[in-house]
């Protein structure tokens, strides 16, 4: 607060002081007007006092506050509930099989085999590796000196770089670095692994010298037994070679599961499953189908059928950054609403933004804990307000099916377009709540190919031996360099024409060799339709005599049937003009009992549009002249 004098100095400069006796006293200049209060108390100065009631209250009018009709707020509410479970699951073409509540349902759904093999080439190396380690690590407690029969008899070969065969390894440095500093000195566990499970009368102590009495062959019984179920529990895989769910020809996954309803089935189908993480809009109401089938001497499940009745006091929905009911009443929240800046199109954030600014007061929750695998259907729901009136109230959802006007959410779609009433019912899926994704072992781009009208199976990362992956290009560069290094050692050289024209006639040129060609053929039956079939372009080695070589893919996606001499067929729908991307990775999850899954799942994404092999037919080029 500032005294007389120097309030004086604010409003009566220094100039115009000197001259009072000729001037009239006049503001000349200031730099700020404020007010002052009298008093030392703030409290009254703080406060929102109205002088005029009425002016508040034409203030409402006018804001049309008198319009709304309230009703008194819920201080009761009583739900039954139609509650069943999911106990059925089925994949493929076999028969349905008991649903495991002790596994996610996206884990038994996703899950693929591990590749070990590749033609007659071993990959997975590290995992091979850490089999071994941990079989050799249980044999050292029986005898030690067992160690070097078991690494002799299941030994990690080393790669000749002379040899075509072992291009693939020895074509990059460090895969070639790696299994060289193994070769001879650790075992190969996976090779004991298939060799135990292929056949169930093996032994794990076969054509092992240094195993001679019984005790060691009963010891060693048990630790292969243990050797097998470790494996397994450490990866989840399917207990065949596929897994039946996984659709090549699609690219997707479909399933199904159901629940006991009304003495029949509620059958709930999957049958576009690409995403990575499974929820409720993954699945449909199939009313076409009245149960899944199941082995005739399969054991009756039960029912789990329930009825319940709760009541409840209902609460306010509340969240961080919730504006607060109360006039003059600052919100304590962590959340900066005016921080939001949504654009025009940005259609979530604007209703998000009103529904917190203008509605979120007017929303009550009820609790109702469900347990994982649960369809529940709500029979009704009844409310008491503070006037003690009870109000029924019936699902927003309610109606037609088809009816493009009804607005829901977390309701679960019926298959088909016949006039059919909507289902109402919330399924609670026995899907992990989070999941741990490691970075794409192999990832594919389709996409088309405008110029040369054609599909391509884009290999952008390839996995190498050593259970690493590569990008596709460096890998194909460096494989085609070490293939053509092999071809000039062996002498054998063509001799070049001498061209008398200046031009010569060039059918075709090649592609890169991650660039796997999908061409078009005519579905079985049909003359109209067509899909995508796997084809190979030739690998054309300068100087090379012989017939040109099949290039091969070297991911798993793009090796369908390849290993059985089977052709792959993709349906020529599945790839749109902005392409797709398909990758395989290793993921991770914690079920809620605590245990812990790892299986090798696929996920399809939108791509990046088409692209450009630079495949080119019938072209004229310059001639090759020699002096």
């Amino acid at each position: 607060m500032k005294t007389m004098a120097e309030e004086s100095a604010i409003f009566f400069p220094e100039t115009a002081l000197k001259y009072l006796p000729l001037y009239q006293p006049t503001i000349v200049t200031w730099n700020r007007l404020e007010g002052r209060t009298r008093a030392e108390d703030f409290d009254r100065a703080m406060k929102a006092e109205v002088r005029d009631a009425l002016w508040m209250i034409s203030r409402q009018w006018q804001m049309g506050e008198f319009i709304g009709d309230d009703a008194g707020s819920p201080v009761l509410a009583k739900v039954h509930m139609a509650t069943t479970a999911l106990n059925k699951y089925q994949a493929g073409g076999l028969p349905a099989s008991p649903l495991e509540k002790d596994i996610p349902l996206e884990v038994k759904a996703e899950h693929q085999s591990i590749p070990f093999q590749q033609g007659e080439l071993n990959i997975s190396l590290d995992l091979r590796l850490l089999m071994g380690r941990q079989w050799l690590k249980w044999i050292a407690q029986i005898d030690p000196a067992l160690k070097g029969d078991y690494i002799t008899e299941y030994p990690i070969a080393r790669p000749d770089p002379a040899q075509e065969s072992d291009a693939r390894i020895c074509a990059h440095i460090q895969a070639w670095q790696q299994v060289a500093a193994v070769a001879g000195r650790r075992m190969d566990g996976y090779a004991l692994y298939s060799y135990l499970k292929e056949d169930a009368a093996r032994h794990a102590y076969d054509n092992i010298p240094g195993v001679t009495d019984d005790a060691q062959r009963t010891a060693i019984d048990g630790i292969a037994a243990k050797f097998i179920a470790w494996y397994e529990r450490l990866y989840y895989q399917p207990h065949k070679k596929e897994n039946p769910s996984w659709k090549p020809e699609y690219l997707e996954h479909q399933f199904a599961c159901s629940a006991p309803k009304d003495g029949g089935e509620k059958v709930l189908a999957a049958e576009e499953y690409y995403h990575g993480h499974l929820d409720w809009y993954n699945f449909d109401i199939d009313q076409h189908r009245t149960s899944l089938d199941t082995d005739p001497g399969a054991p009756a499940l039960e029912n789990p059928e329930a009825s319940i009745t709760h009541t409840f006091i209902p609460t306010s929905v509340s969240f961080g950054g919730m504006p607060h009911p109360r006039w003059w009443t600052f919100e304590n929240w962590k959340t900066d609403l005016g921080f939001v800046q949504p654009d025009t199109t940005d259609l979530n954030k604007l209703l998000l933004l009103e529904f917190i600014l203008v509605y979120a007061n007017d929303w009550f929750i009820v609790p109702f804990t469900l347990p994982v695998g649960t369809l529940a259907d709500i029979k009704g729901l009844m409310v008491t307000n503070v006037f003690g009136e009870n109000i029924w109230v019936q699902a927003a959802g309610s109606g037609s099916d088809e009816d493009w006007q009804r607005w829901s959410m977390y309701t679960l779609n019926v298959k088909g377009t016949e006039e059919v009433p909507a289902d109402l019912s919330l399924v609670v899926l026995p899907a992990a709540r989070k999941v741990l994704e490691s970075k794409p072992v192999e990832e594919i781009f389709m996409l088309r190919d405008e110029i040369a009208n054609m599909v391509w199976g884009v290999e952008s990362q390839v996995p190498l031996v050593t259970g690493k992956s590569k990008p596709g290009k460096e890998a194909g560069y460096e494989l085609r360099n070490k293939l053509q290094q092999l071809m000039d050692q062996t002498g054998e050289v063509v001799p070049e024409f001498t061209y008398q024209a200046k031009i010569r006639y060039q059918v075709t040129n090649s592609v890169p060799e991650q660039w796997i060609p999908m061409i078009p053929v005519h579905i079985e039956g049909n003359n109209r339709e067509i899909q995508l079939q796997r084809a190979a372009m030739p690998r054309i080695l300068e100087g090379d005599p012989n017939v040109p070589k099949k290039i091969e893919p070297r991911t798993s996606l793009l090796r369908e049937g390849l290993e059985e001499g089977q052709p792959y067929f993709l349906h020529e729908e599945e790839v749109p003009r902005a392409g797709i991307k398909v990758n395989k990775s290793y993921q991770r999850t914690r079920w809620y009992n605590g245990k812990v899954y790892t299986w090798v799942g696929i996920r399809k994404q939108v791509g990046k549009g088409g692209g450009s092999s630079g495949l080119a037919f019938d072209q004229i080029l310059p001639a090759k002249t020699q002096e």
